[in-house]
């Protein structure tokens, strides 16, 4: 019997020690192995989706986790990230939206839309949303993205086609943002799409390009009649209100002068009413009385004249100064 340790396997000879040795390769590879699978990091931005023999198992916040190895599959979901969808634009070279062909010009049919008046829209616009349930983005739906945007577009179609042409391209525009949103929202919920819609925001909204020159002139008319009719009422506000005050100015004058003509007369009535109750309680003296009143008003104002008796012969002596009068 040989004592030799080594051992013949398909006619090499082995050492029987280094064979013992290599019998513990398989546990020192898979050690590290598990220890390093039985762990993983979740970013901040992020929430981590755990996966038990390919089932949703837990949602691990961020940071540092544990997990069993070759069991659990972790998937990272940016729930904290904005995200945007953009339609009706026409794609710049190297675009990466997977809607929008690349290096194409020619803007999406998604953009053309007809309002409720039958006029034809060009209408781009923009969604912004987040992820806000993971298991629902993951699970719920096989292609949330592609969903959401056909929801952005029938909803945008169905608000652009209750309004006019003049609603969508001017004064409307917040107001079918609001309703879009709003109605967003509500399809998100119903079909379980995991994303909450921050905003939907109108960009360009303009008529198709071959009737756009046409269009504009209308709107430059609008615009001309607009001001013309503000300047009409701006003269219209000075000058009207200028007579107004002038006519109202004058009415006051005249109420003013008939106020005052009617007191005189008031007050001349009442005057002669207490001479005459005077003249009736003494007629003589009253007379004498007027007559002397009136006779001091009067003889003031007739300088240089001189009333005498018919029957006065030496006027001369009477005078002062030695100038004729006039002799009544």
């Amino acid at each position: 019997m040989s004592s030799d340790p080594r051992i013949i396997l398909g006619g090499r000879r082995f050492d029987a020690s280094r064979l013992r040795a290599l019998r513990w390769l398989p546990l020192l590879i898979l050690v590290p192995a598990v220890l390093l699978g039985s762990y993983f990091t979740v970013p901040a931005e992020s929430k981590g989706v755990v996966l038990r023999f390919g089932a949703f198992s837990s949602i691990a916040d961020p940071g540092l986790h544990f997990k069993v190895p070759f069991v659990d599959q972790v998937i990272d979901v940016p729930v904290e990230r904005r995200l945007k969808l953009e339609f009706g634009g026409a794609p710049s070279d190297g675009a990466t939206n997977r809607f929008q062909i690349s290096g194409s010009r020619e803007r999406p049919l998604e953009a053309s839309m007809v309002t409720g008046d039958l006029n034809a829209a060009v209408v781009e616009w923009v969604v912004q949303y987040h992820i806000s349930d993971p298991r629902e983005y993951l699970f719920e739906v096989r292609d949330p993205e592609l969903t959401l945007r056909d929801l952005s577009e029938a909803a945008m179609r169905e608000i652009v086609g209750d309004r006019t042409i003049d609603e969508v391209i001017t004064v409307g525009r917040q107001e079918i943002e609001s309703t879009v949103r709003d109605r967003l929202r509500e399809l998100s919920a119903q079909y379980r799409l995991g994303f909450a819609i921050e905003e939907v925001q109108l960009k360009n909204v303009n008529p198709p390009d071959a009737v756009r020159a046409s269009f504009n002139e209308v709107n430059q008319a609008e615009q001309d009649r607009e001001n013309m009719i503000n300047v009409a009422n701006g003269e219209y506000n000075k000058v009207v209100p200028k007579a107004r005050g002038e006519a109202e100015q004058k009415i006051s004058e005249a109420e003013g002068y008939k106020l005052k003509r009617v007191n005189e007369a008031l007050g001349d009535v009442a005057a002669f009413d207490a001479v005459l109750a005077e003249y009736l309680k003494a007629p003589e003296a009253t007379r004498t009385r007027i007559y002397l009143e009136t006779m001091a008003e009067v003889l003031p104002q007739m300088a240089g004249t001189w009333i005498v008796d018919s029957q006065v012969t030496q006027l001369v002596p009477m005078l002062q100064g030695g100038i004729a009068p006039e002799v009544k």
